[in-house]
This record gives structure tokens, sequence and C-alpha cells, in this order.
């Protein structure tokens, strides 16, 4: 995959193949953190710093792997380096924004377990992508993911203004929303040509 241009691949990464809303990794953030957008924000911000911090060490650990013939210890390496991550965020977070800490509450610290994380680590090691290119992989992921978020959390305080049949309120209104935001999204899949 070294012939794939850094702005294709971000682009595949944020739209094309956004991870929330095409391939369906990060749901339960996405659904639990969406309500407003300032919590939507700032969990976009931790997303891709986790993001990138794994994007980086993923390279580095799949490099020193394959040279050490241990390829069989990456997925374990990938999820201590993700938790290690996220521990970095939560501690920050708790320490200089409390009410941001708790705000995002029990999601912060389920990054840790977010599939869009490891996927990114997986996939971009599948790609064979170069570090620049896993870095440019990195934060078009990560922006995809603020993007889903935060489309999501304006769509939602929206409908907080709008009269909403008592059947359709909650949970299934919000799993309406994300169903009609992942279809808009896949209209965005022919944009990959044959890199697919």
């Amino acid at each position: 995959m070294q012939d794939e241009s850094l702005y294709f691949i971000f682009l595949n990464a944020a739209v094309v193949n956004n991870f929330v809303l095409a391939l369906f990794l990060g749901i339960c953030p996405f659904l639990g953190v969406s309500a407003k957008k300032d919590t939507a924000w700032n969990m976009g911000l931790a997303v891709i710093f986790v993001m990138l911090v794994s994007s980086m060490s993923a390279y580095g650990i799949n490099w020193l792997l394959t040279e050490l013939d241990l390829l069989f210890l990456r997925l374990i390496c990938y999820i201590a380096v993700i938790a290690s991550a996220v521990q970095l965020v939560e501690m920050f977070v708790k320490r200089y924004s409390p009410a941001l800490f708790r705000s995002l509450g029990i999601f912060l610290p389920l990054i840790t377990t977010n599939c869009a994380i490891l996927g990114l680590a997986l996939f971009q090691t599948a790609k064979e992508y170069d570090f620049i290119q896993s870095l440019i992989y990195a934060l078009g992921a990560g922006a995809g993911f603020m993007l889903a978020l935060m489309l999501m959390a304006g769509l939602r305080e929206k409908l907080e203004l709008a009269r909403v049949p008592s059947v359709s309120q909650g949970a299934a209104m919000s799993l309406m929303l994300a169903g009609l935001l992942s279809l808009a999204f896949m209209g965005f899949a022919g944009l990959g040509g044959s890199h697919g």
C-alpha cells in the first residue's frame, strides 16, 4: 500500500471508511457521549490522541516483533499500549478538568475497549503502512470519529427542541439517527475506487 497518497489515506479513513458510520466500530462511545456537542468534542479529542499514540506504538511494536519473529504477541502488545494511553488521558482529564471527567463518565475508560482503537492498529498493520502513512491514517480515523460524534450530537440537540412521538424517544431515536447517518455515509463508498 505504499502507492497511496497521504490525502487519500486521510480521506478514506475519515469519510469513505469512517470507523463509526461505515465500519461500525466504536458504537458505544458514539451513542453514549453524543448527547451534547461539547462533550462529543472533548471525547473526539481524547480518541484522536489515543489513536495517534496507538498508531505510533503499533508501528514500532509491529517492526520490533517482526524483527524478533514474535508476531503472535502483536495483539496483546497493542492492547497493553492502548490501555496505557487511555490511562494517561484519563489521569490528565481528571487532574485538569474534573467537570469534563464527570461528564464523560464511564465512556472515557471505555476507550480502552473501543474496537475502533484496536481496529486502527490492526488495519494499519494489515495495510503495511509506513510510519507517516500510519500517522495520517490515525488522524483521518480520529477526525472521522469526531465528525460522527459531532454530527450525532448536533442532531440530538436539535431533536430536544422537536416534538417527537413518545414511541420513538430516547434510545430508539438515537438508533434511528445513527442508522440514517450511516446510510448517508455509505454514499461515499464509491469514492474509494480500486483502493478498497
